[in-house]
């Protein structure tokens, strides 16, 4: 008791100095938790939870205080949710840091979120949703010695779960604005920026079989330009030899090209993009998969589809190889015409296509990714002739009146199964083809109630069939959420698999919180955001979400 004493005694002017700081400062935060009560339900192929009660959270602390910025995010994982890595099992505190700023340099320390260009060597972010998170845990710099000109330099080793990673990730990127660098050009009609990144990751060799390199290098090089109307980006990356347990250790470089070509004028945008990927998946563990540890992002060039049916396929980048472009147009036909009304009608025609790449063997005796080989050759500019994805949507938005809104769209998608999933369907095929109707209807029923139905069509012969789904929300703002929805698989070919995956939810806002209870039915399947995918299994039970921020 007396030695409990004499440290408060020693300690209380440092406390008196830290409430002082924390006064002058500014406190923030938010927190959410994930909670599910989960059923058995073997009919719709549901895994049996022995705990029943599985729960996801976290809350964010952050404290600023003129230029010093200090965070923590504790993490409850107690178990992990039906879907998400049960190598997430635990809890504690995932993330933490603390930056200083000034006028021309920036130094964090602990953990942090970096991007280099549009990520295709670098790219540290999380996304709760996904399960996903590869934050960087280190020191990071960023200076602006010029004008337009700021260098950024980063170390530190990526979050694994809440275990100790081997690997070793360094990097250091320029981006360079030549309008305000160059200040006679600052007024110019031409807008130009350059960028250069390197990175490298190291990991010791301790594979008895094959002599592996300990430090695996990339960089890349970036331009963006804008005039009037245009823009332009543009982005190459090179990865030296990098053998690994997702390309079955071949020593072949890696590279990647991505393009971007937009034009914007009132009423009318027009998008183009392009891209290759040949063996560009960069881990700081050459030996994990999935999403485990990623140092890099290969962005997906294809609509993310925000409707259920149309989402259920959704496509994943392939960084051991893909080749694809997509075109989208967007124009809305003028208000008082015949075809726009009296609000106008909006139109968007999206067109994209993932084809393999080209590949050929390096001699007669080896065959294509033979492990311990230089894999394979191929030609930069040379699609592949196997299709991964291919995706025409058709959109057409129309506003009838203060009252009524409308819109309607069909998607025509060819999915490769067996490459995105990594196995054949059900049938035995390898392709699917789908043809998907979607109906979308706001009705505001008074100033603060709005009623929203949804009807949608998934028509294939593939995989299990055919699918309809409706849905109705009614929202009474701003406090209430009410929605219901059934997904119908009646196209199914087994008589006794034709179910009904039903759901009915009801939401409460309060200020900054939000309290969410949805019970229902959740067919197998995967979740994507940006190319970025999770596999969500069948399950049958009730989920309560609260979020909070402060």
């Amino acid at each position: 008791m007396k030695r409990i004493l004499f440290i408060a005694l020693i300690l209380s002017p440092f406390w008196g100095l830290a409430q002082n700081v924390l006064s002058q400062g500014k406190i923030s935060g938010n927190f959410q938790m994930d909670a599910q009560y989960y059923f058995q339900d073997s009919a719709i192929g549901a895994p049996d939870v022995p705990e029943k009660l599985l729960v996801n959270g976290f809350a964010n602390l952050l404290y600023t205080n003129g230029n010093f910025t200090a965070g923590l995010r504790y993490e409850n994982f107690l178990n992990p949710m039906l879907g998400y890595d049960k190598r997430y099992k635990g809890n504690g505190i995932s993330y933490r840091f603390a930056t200083y700023k000034n006028d021309n340099i920036e130094v964090t320390v602990g953990n942090y979120y970096e991007q280099f260009g549009s990520g295709l060597i670098l790219r540290t972010y999380e996304n709760w949703n996904l399960g996903f998170d590869n934050s960087l845990d280190g020191l990071r710099v960023k200076y602006t010695p010029f004008a337009g000109v700021t260098v950024k330099g980063v170390i530190g080793r990526q979050r694994f779960f809440f275990e100790k990673p081997q690997g070793l990730v360094r990097g250091a990127d320029v981006d360079v604005s030549l309008n305000d660098f160059i200040s006679k050009y600052k007024d110019a009609k031409l807008k130009i920026t350059l960028g250069g990144s390197f990175v490298s990751k190291f990991q010791e060799d301790q594979d008895p079989l094959y002599k592996l390199p300990a430090n695996v290098g990339a960089y890349a090089g970036r331009i963006s330009m804008n005039y009037g109307r245009f823009d332009f980006m543009g982005e190459y990356a090179h990865k030296i030899n990098d053998p690994s347990t997702v390309n079955n250790f071949i020593y072949k470089d890696g590279e990647a090209l991505f393009l971007n070509l937009s034009y914007s004028q009132k009423g009318l945008g027009i998008s183009l993009s392009g891209k290759r990927v040949d063996n560009m998946d960069f881990r700081s563990d050459r030996t994990q998969t999935g999403n485990v540890l990623n140092i890099n992002y290969l962005p997906t060039i294809s609509k993310e589809h925000t409707y259920s049916l149309a989402a259920y396929y959704p496509y994943s980048t392939q960084p051991n190889g893909e080749m694809g472009y997509q075109a989208q147009i967007d124009y809305k036909i003028k208000k008082g015409s015949f075809l726009g009304g009296k609000y106008g009608t909006n139109i968007t025609l999206n067109f994209s296509k993932v084809n393999s790449i080209d590949r050929k063997n390096i001699d007669d005796s080896t065959y294509v990714s033979q492990p311990g080989t230089l894999g394979y050759s191929s030609s930069f500019f040379s699609f592949g002739k196997e299709t991964y994805f291919q995706d025409f949507n058709l959109e057409v938005g129309h506003k009838f009146s203060k009252k009524f809104k409308m819109s309607a769209m069909y998607v025509n998608m060819i999915y490769n199964y067996a490459i995105i999933q990594g196995h054949l369907m059900e049938t035995g095929d390898s392709l699917l083809y789908g043809d998907i109707a979607i109906v979308d209807m706001s009705f505001a029923l008074t100033e603060n109630k709005t009623l929203r139905l949804e009807f949608e069509h998934l028509s294939t012969v593939q995989d299990k069939g055919n699918w309809i789904m409706g849905m109705a929300e009614l929202s009474i703002a701003p406090k209430w959420f009410f929605s219901l929805t059934d997904r119908w698989n009646y196209g199914n070919k087994d008589a006794s698999k034709q179910f009904h995956y039903y759901n009915v939810g009801v939401a409460y806002v309060h200020n900054t919180s939000r309290i969410a209870l949805v019970y229902g039915k959740q067919v197998d399947g995967v979740v994507c955001v940006g190319g970025v995918c999770r596999a969500v299994p069948a399950s049958n039970g009730v989920t309560l979400t609260i979020t909070s921020s402060f």
